[in-house]
């Protein structure tokens, strides 16, 4: 059994522990390893109290002593602070792990990086490569032959088609579509929604203005 703990404790931290009790739940019929998850860490103890958690604060992450034989698991969504937190403990000794929900569909020949959040329902396809400390949304699908590089964050229903290619701190918005053989550079933001068709190099914002207006007239 691994000791895993958690950095941060708002939502998205809230979500990987029911993640972790529902991989505890069923470890002994699936033949999973199952997790001890010590507690969570946050320099906002207001974040742990926002939650009923039912394993412990351990403090703030800037006081926080890094254990050795234990696991960590990057559960801050905020993209403007997650790379820099996550280096901070690293150069301490920090060992982050993936954390893959039992109920994703992996490809054998697909490989995952360390520190990476594999959220429920995930497909990830045959060759497709993901980074480190990536987090992939619920549902998402990451097409055959993708490459995905680094500290990406994948909002639910985000669909990469086969091919595609992304480099590094994208935030990816719910139900955005990466077309088939187009590549994303580094530092992007693409909005929910949006289907992105054509290659975007770095530090751009995809957005659409829907202008229509459906009205709907009731017999």
């Amino acid at each position: 059994m691994k000791k895993i703990i958690i950095v941060g404790a708002g939502g998205h931290a809230a979500e990987i522990v029911d993640y972790l009790n529902f991989n505890q739940q069923i470890s002994s019929d699936k033949n999973i390893e199952n997790m001890d998850l010590l507690g969570l860490i946050d320099d906002s103890e207001i974040n742990y109290n926002s939650y009923d958690y039912t394993v412990p604060y351990l403090g703030a992450i800037k006081d926080h002593i890094v254990l050795k034989n234990v696991g960590y698991i990057i559960g801050i969504a905020n993209m403007k602070f997650r790379r820099i937190i996550i280096s901070q403990l690293v150069e301490k000794g920090a060992q982050f792990v993936s954390f893959i929900h039992p109920t994703a569909l992996i490809s054998p020949t697909a490989t995952i990086g360390v520190g990476c959040v594999v959220s429920h329902n995930v497909s990830i396809g045959p060759k497709a490569t993901i980074g480190d400390f990536n987090l992939l949304n619920s549902r998402c699908t990451i097409g055959h032959d993708s490459k995905i590089g680094n500290f990406n964050f994948f909002s639910p229903q985000v669909v990469t088609g086969g091919g595609a290619t992304i480099g590094d701190e994208n935030f990816i918005g719910t139900n955005a579509a990466i077309l088939p053989s187009i590549s994303l550079g580094n530092h992007n933001t693409i909005s929910a929604g949006m289907i992105v068709d054509k290659s975007i190099e770095n530090d751009a914002t995809i957005f659409h203005r829907f202008k229509e207006k459906v009205v709907i007239i009731s017999n």
